[in-house]
């Protein structure tokens, strides 16, 4: 239905890997349904094990468990429209469920940034109040900290997607995307978005730098605390503590950055398309191996609730 020059679109076509032969969608179909099947697997038992086993009932754990249940809407949100994309060729999808999409995509990607900084801050009072820890971060205060990060989510999202898509979309309705992000959307509009891209462009800034900075002034006073440490084993042990985070964070923020701080001149959709994969598919499945691998305490906790549940004698005590 026309209205003058501008065209009320029901639908729109997600271009995702149309230009590919059929041949490399289907392997990327197994690639990403093996992915996304590994990393609900991962971060529900992630979530199981911590929320089961004693020994994992501190802070830290109360935190990794909040970020799996995040990993875990992050990637339905996304990969299930994508794998029917490239099985079922089915690439349109409904303005309102682009819209919904895009909201809670936003919404997640907003509240995981939170929990990374909160998560520094539990590893800096753990390093720099070790005797005040338990009183500074008992039930209450992480209760909070976790209902702080999921907060900000809804404010965002609720404003950027209502905005974009009250404005009139005209010409074609292809999305060259393998989902409905921002500026590929933001490219259908036919009217002035320069107001909206201001607003995006430092709504993305903020979102991202200030958990960001928080991370980087919680690391700067940890860094510090561990070189007070004589011994080098009481360094190692400090910094170990810390690394499966950093990591995690790295990973998370290097992917973002390359994905929306990039010159337009670089960003080709194609590019940006192998960028978003990164942060959408293949983060929330590397984020548990990182976190169980090189955690000892993960590993046992998983040895003995598998132990457990088989009514193995020889379990982990």
């Amino acid at each position: 239905m026309a209205t003058g020059n501008w065209t009320r679109i029901s639908e729109f076509i997600l271009m995702s890997f149309s230009s590919l032969p059929t041949e490399i969608q289907s392997l990327l179909f197994l690639t990403f349904l093996t992915i996304y099947l590994v990393t609900l697997m991962e971060n529900s038992l992630i979530i199981l094990v911590t929320l089961a086993d004693p020994m994992l009932h501190s802070p830290m754990y109360f935190f990794l468990r909040n970020l799996s249940f995040l990993e875990i809407g992050f990637n339905l949100v996304i990969v299930p429209k994508m794998l029917g994309t490239l099985l079922a060729q089915d690439i349109t999808i409904s303005f309102l469920g682009c819209a919904t999409q895009m909201y809670f995509f936003f919404f997640f990607g907003v509240a995981e940034c939170f929990p990374l900084a909160i998560m520094a801050y539990d590893r800096y009072v753990a390093i720099c109040s070790p005797l005040h820890y338990p009183v500074i971060m008992n039930q209450r205060t992480r209760t909070k900290l976790a209902a702080a990060s999921w907060f900000p989510g809804f404010p965002v999202a609720t404003v950027q997607t209502t905005w974009l898509f009250s404005f009139p979309f005209c010409g074609t309705n292809k999305v060259n995307h393998f989902f409905c992000d921002s500026p590929p959307v933001l490219r259908l509009v036919c009217a002035d978005t320069a107001l909206f891209e201001i607003y995006a462009i430092v709504g993305t800034i903020l979102v991202v730098m200030v958990p960001c900075l928080l991370i980087l002034c919680s690391y700067t006073r940890i860094a510090a605390a561990i070189l007070k440490i004589p011994s080098a084993k009481g360094k190692h042990k400090a910094f170990s503590t810390c690394s499966s985070h950093l990591l995690v964070v790295s990973l998370f923020y290097i992917s973002v950055s390359l994905t929306y701080f990039r010159p337009k001149s670089n960003n080709s959709p194609e590019g940006k398309k192998l960028l978003s994969l990164s942060y959408t598919v293949v983060t929330p499945m590397l984020n548990p191996i990182i976190y169980s691998l090189r955690n000892s305490e993960v590993k046992n906790a998983l040895s003995r609730t598998i132990c457990k549940a088989l009514a193995l004698q020889n379990c982990i005590p």
